[in-house]
């Protein structure tokens, strides 16, 4: 069967397609950007790739006619204080465009909304399923809460908390119940739902073996960890500060902190496990899904990251729009060194950023992050999805990858921080030689102050950065 996947460069998508293709279907891949879309090279021979924004009709004449079935799996909540608009909007669209094609059966992946009062997150979720359910084909919603995996924004924001905090001074929210679900379970349901005739039309909540308040996951998380904390809960924490606090002591935006907020002061418990005993699987337990998604990380095994579906500025970008460094009216910081050894002088390029480090005046790297999470920006938490792969489209740090070949030897990153203009930063072998260049695109007279003020800290950072990038390590 043909199947048009939305949200194929998405947390979910990215693990949903590899099974879609083992079942033998002909997978139709949608992406805002075919740049930013890097499929294993197993797969690309085995799919389709479109380009389609959902808030563009015109790019949804794209959509092949013939499509068998299709998974809606787009959500807006983390790029704009009006996703609920969007996701409205874009519902509308795709649910136009799917009668122009032969569909029979269109699954979304949406929240548990059984609560009287909804966040406006689980709202918009809510409406946009209502949006969806008037096509002309047969629908199913399946409904999940927190989802645990390697690269999950629940799992990774858990992690900052539990790693970084030995005390937590929490808010109220934390005595609020969920029953979270594993990723594998996630990706299981989904790709066991379509064109099953028994789930048609119908909603299904989704979730593990465990129910659970917040502040209990974070103890097993603990405990898995092998790690002692200590959370003490206070009644006088408002939304606002709860969302600054999960804002500066994790990775998320602040626009996203806001929604997960005002989302889990409401239960997600699953009204009953019948789309289990339709599909005949048994969920797995909240401890397995964590020891699993730990297994992902110790080997290196992480397929996809909330991440690497964000970008940080006000408006969404298309990186192929920044593709080409611009020359004309830019600031340029170039150094070159002499390599003698190109396969290691690559590998520590590809590892840059996250745990390794910028290789020199890390301290000034932090400095940056925290500066720019005042700022309202990324900071360095978001690390890297892999400790030594890239592709493009990847967060790393408050960067984003938009070119990477290890063959040519060439990374070229774009700037997600706070900036009164546009940065770049690329690392390019030629020959014996390793180029190094900084590319600062300003905008106005602040960008040009801006640049001149941190001169100094760029010619400490970036010389140090690419001798030690450059030099031979003997103990190899």
């Amino acid at each position: 069967m043909k199947i048009l996947l939305t949200g194929s460069s998405g947390y979910i998508g990215k693990r949903l397609l590899p099974i879609l293709i083992e079942n033998g279907h002909d997978v139709v891949c949608c992406v805002r950007d075919v740049k930013r879309f890097s499929p294993p090279l197993s797969l690309k021979s085995k799919i389709e790739i479109i380009q389609i924004d959902l808030l563009n009709k015109a790019t949804l004449d794209n959509i092949p006619t013939d499509i068998d079935g299709a998974y809606y799996l787009v959500h807006s909540m983390s790029s704009s204080s009006d996703y609920h608009q969007q996701e409205q909007l874009s519902a509308e669209n795709f649910r136009n465009a799917m009668a122009k094609t032969k569909v029979q059966h269109v699954v979304y992946l949406s929240g548990i909304v059984n609560e009287s009062t909804l966040s406006k997150h689980l709202a918009s979720r809510k409406n946009v399923e209502s949006e969806l359910s008037k096509g002309s084909y047969h629908f199913t919603t399946l409904r999940a809460g927190i989802i645990i995996g390697s690269g999950s924004a629940s799992f990774e924001i858990m992690r900052d908390l539990v790693e970084k905090l030995p005390v937590m001074i929490t808010p109220k929210w934390l005595n609020t119940r969920c029953q979270p679900i594993g990723i594998s379970d996630v990706i299981t349901i989904l790709s066991k739902t379509i064109f099953n005739p028994l789930t048609f039309d119908k909603n299904f909540d989704i979730g593990g073996s465990d129910i659970l308040s917040y502040k209990d996951m974070l103890l097993k998380f603990a405990h898995i960890r092998k790690l002692k904390r200590h959370i003490f809960i206070v009644p006088v924490m408002t939304p606002k500060i709860s969302s600054y606090w999960l804002y500066f002591v994790t990775s998320t935006s602040y626009k996203l902190a806001i929604a997960l907020v005002n989302s889990m002061k409401i239960e997600v418990i699953c009204r009953n496990d019948e789309i289990n005993k339709i599909l005949g699987i048994e969920p797995m337990s909240y401890q397995s899904s964590l020891e699993r998604a730990f297994s992902q990380i110790e080997s290196n095994e992480v397929v996809s990251s909330w991440k690497d579906a964000f970008i940080s500025s006000s408006f969404n970008l298309n990186l192929s729009d920044f593709i080409q460094v611009p020359t004309y009216g830019c600031y340029k910081d170039i150094r070159e060194k002499t390599i003698t050894d190109r396969e290691e002088c690559i590998d520590k390029i590809w590892s840059i950023g996250g745990e390794t480090g910028w290789y020199y005046a890390n301290w000034l790297w932090l400095i940056r992050g925290f500066m720019d999470k005042m700022a309202g920006g990324v900071g360095l938490r978001r690390g890297r999805t892999s400790a030594n792969s890239l592709n493009v489209g990847d967060a790393l740090d408050f960067w984003r990858v938009l070119y990477v070949d290890k063959n040519e030897g060439r990374l070229l990153l774009f700037a997600e921080m706070k900036l009164p203009g546009d940065a770049w930063l690329e690392f390019k072998m030629v020959d014996n030689k390793l180029i190094q260049t900084a590319t600062f695109r300003p905008l106005g007279l602040i960008g040009r102050l801006y640049w001149y003020s941190v001169l100094p800290f760029h010619g400490f950072i970036f010389k140090g950065m690419i001798q030690k990038i450059a030099e031979h390590n003997t103990g190899l």
